[in-house]
């Protein structure tokens, strides 16, 4: 079955050289563009796909605001940030939102390929080059009272908490603490609840965060 995707970019050029690129893979089905946020928004909830490839800088309906929209009505969409912008806070504004992933528009078509696939799995992705950006903004941040949200969470919960951080799957994840895949996803939604949040990825970012990702 086909990983049907959105693009969102206001570059026409861009957003062709990306169709032609994701084009050559089968696995791919390119259901729609758009060449704006409040576009973008209104395509997604008409098509759903699996995943939507989102510029962060464009006029009007920025790519970060449309991404929360889509995120709050399509929980299954996985949105992939792919920006020029190497900020350390755009990609933490991004991850925090709800973005499945933060990629680089300098990243290679078979980075791109994996990255989507990862993305559509449910596995956060992170552009190389970023991942020290994020761990550096959330550490260089205020001391933050661990204790309480760790007594949130049963020891595998947080044992899961850590894989995740590091950008398992459930199956990776299931595979490493010898358990059943079945078993991981209700730790994950466990952890979803307890913590109040709505993606795997801010479960990510919120483990950095809060020293809990070792």
């Amino acid at each position: 079955m086909s990983i049907k995707i959105l693009l969102v970019d206001d570059h026409t050029l861009f957003r062709s050289g990306i169709r032609l690129i994701l084009q050559r893979n089968p696995e791919f089905e390119i259901v729609g563009e758009a060449s704006d946020g409040l576009e973008g928004v209104k395509r997604a909830k008409q098509l759903k796909p699996d995943v939507v490839l989102m510029d962060l800088n464009m006029p009007g309906l920025s790519g970060l605001e449309a991404m929360q929209l889509i995120v709050e009505d399509l929980r299954e969409t996985a949105v992939l940030m792919l920006t020029v912008s190497e900020e350390a806070e755009d990609l933490t504004a991004a991850l925090k939102s709800g973005a499945r992933g933060y990629l680089l528009k300098n990243i290679d078509a078979d980075y791109l390929n994996q990255s989507i696939k990862r993305a559509a799995a449910g596995v956060p992705v992170i552009a190389d080059a970023m991942t020290a950006k994020l761990v550096m903004q959330f550490r260089s941040g205020n001391n933050v009272t661990v204790e309480p949200e760790r007594e949130k969470l049963t020891p595998r919960e947080r044992e899961t908490m850590v894989c995740l951080a590091r950008g398992e799957s459930n199956k990776e994840i299931a595979r490493n603490l010898d358990v059943a895949e079945s078993t991981i996803k209700i730790h994950v939604q466990n952890i979803l609840k307890k913590l109040n949040l709505s993606s795997r990825v801010q479960i990510a970012v919120y483990a950095v965060e809060h020293g809990m990702d070792k």
